[in-house]
């Protein structure tokens, strides 16, 4: 098996370039030595292609921990190959020269019936067309959609080149395709109706076609098409939002293709072992961040403590951070979360007006006094000592747990939410966690 990835460097790869990409590799990783993934740049849009471009796909794949066989082949460095090809056709007879404009098109078609494909006559300058046949169909074999046919009187004689030569997509695609042996073509379904034209390409070089499989597009939970108001858009959005590679390649592949046993959380090497691009379903799948963050909370749950703090530093370009993140792992989904839920372990205590006005009055004021007190008395100063302190202080006022650790979590964090509290005070230690408090009371200790 010989697939491909082939995306247009106009821009970051977005999610559902993502799972094209994901799908190729898993269909490739799966037959193992026989499964090659070529990788190739479609860059035949000179404007749009950058090598700024190229680079943000080629870092997304690398994030995203997909590697491939060949390439990555620049689809603008096959240009004497597409013009021999060009010129075989034309030597065939099955393209021609023309210089129809669109005008001349419409005109063809107002003649002819909108539903007649444009059939235009041999000139000796002008864009290359494609001779479509006026009779007979071709038919799409899509192992996801089954069969499409379109019927070839529908379909105008396709622009394969311009003028100046340069050859267009449904054109070169077909070629290079061709050339490097693809069997397998899984793309969106975005491509079904450019199809027919490149069938009739691989029917004029006398070549059989590769087998197609259009996947479903991406939608919102809203049901609507996939867009940047659903939340992130691209790879490095979602791994500068802190997820995983794991956990996205595991999200990725759920979205369109469902295994028998049903499960959630499935391995990438489970995954390359099951997959079978016909249990994609043609209908739309739905992204949605929120299941994405709860499944990457899974992934990093399981991450020993060690593993978590390698990833944390490394994101946060902090060091020393093992303490706080063993208090913050059950409480988040990212590893963008863990800043702003731990940070002020290190940066000190957050500014939140809000916070202080509900909880440092006169009554948290108060209550902090008896905390200092108690907690000045704990020895030694280690988790189980703290909380039995605190929990003094609570049984002592005749109060409620939150009314005193409240202003406790808002003394230390600057804000009324934080890690656990026993936790925290234990990791800051008793010089910072009293000076902390007496910060927050007006004291100058």
């Amino acid at each position: 098996m010989r697939v491909r990835f082939a995306p247009s460097p106009t821009g970051a790869l977005h999610i559902g370039g993502a799972r094209t990409a994901l799908f190729n590799w898993l269909m490739a990783r799966h037959e193992g030595e026989d499964g090659t993934l070529v990788l190739r740049i479609e860059d035949t849009d000179r404007e749009r292609s950058t090598p700024e471009n190229v680079a943000q796909i080629l870092d997304a794949l690398q994030w995203l921990e997909l590697d491939w066989d060949e390439g990555p082949i620049s689809q603008i460095s096959r240009s004497d190959r597409h013009q021999e090809v060009l010129a075989q056709l034309l030597d065939d007879g099955h393209a021609y020269r023309s210089t129809a404009t669109a005008d001349d098109v419409r005109a063809y078609k107002a003649r002819h019936g909108a539903d007649r494909g444009f059939r235009g006559t041999a000139e000796g300058e002008g864009a290359i067309r494609l001779r479509v046949p006026d009779d007979g169909a071709s038919v799409v074999r899509d192992v996801i959609r089954g069969d499409t046919t379109f019927q070839h009187v529908h379909l105008d004689d396709a622009v394969i080149a311009r003028g100046d030569g340069t050859a267009l997509y449904n054109f070169a695609v077909a070629v290079d395709d061709h050339d490097a042996g693809i069997t397998h073509v899984v793309r969106g379904e975005d491509h079904l109706s450019n199809t027919p034209k490149q069938l009739l390409v691989y029917e004029a070089l006398g070549a059989a076609p590769p087998v197609f499989a259009h996947l479903p597009l991406l939608h919102g939970p809203d049901g609507k098409k996939l867009s940047k108001r659903h939340g992130a858009a691209s790879v490095q959005e979602l791994r500068d939002a802190g997820y995983l590679p794991a956990a996205v390649r595991n999200y990725l592949a759920l979205l369109g293709w469902g295994d028998a046993d049903d499960e959630t959380l499935i391995p990438t090497a489970e995954l390359v072992r099951r997959f079978d691009i016909a249990r994609v379903s043609r209908n739309p799948a739905q992204f949605d961040e929120v299941k994405l963050r709860w499944m990457n909370g899974r992934y990093l749950r399981e991450l020993s403590t060690d593993e978590l703090t390698a990833q944390l530093e490394r994101f946060t370009g902090r060091t020393g951070l093992r303490d706080a993140v063993e208090i913050s792992r059950e409480k988040v989904q990212t590893l963008a979360d863990f800043w702003p839920l731990a940070g002020f372990i290190f940066d000190g205590p957050a500014d939140d007006a809000a916070a202080r006005e509900k909880w440092l009055g006169e009554a948290g004021q108060a209550v902090l006094a008896d905390v200092r007190s108690a907690l000045a008395q704990v020895d030694p100063y280690e988790l189980a000592p703290i909380e039995a302190a605190l929990r003094g202080v609570v049984e002592a006022r005749g109060a409620k747990p939150k009314d005193v650790f409240q202003p406790v979590r808002v003394a230390l964090a600057g804000v009324p939410v934080s890690p656990g509290i026993f936790e925290t005070l234990a990791v800051l230690g008793r010089d910072e966690s009293l000076a902390r408090i007496d910060r927050a009371i007006g004291q100058t200790g």
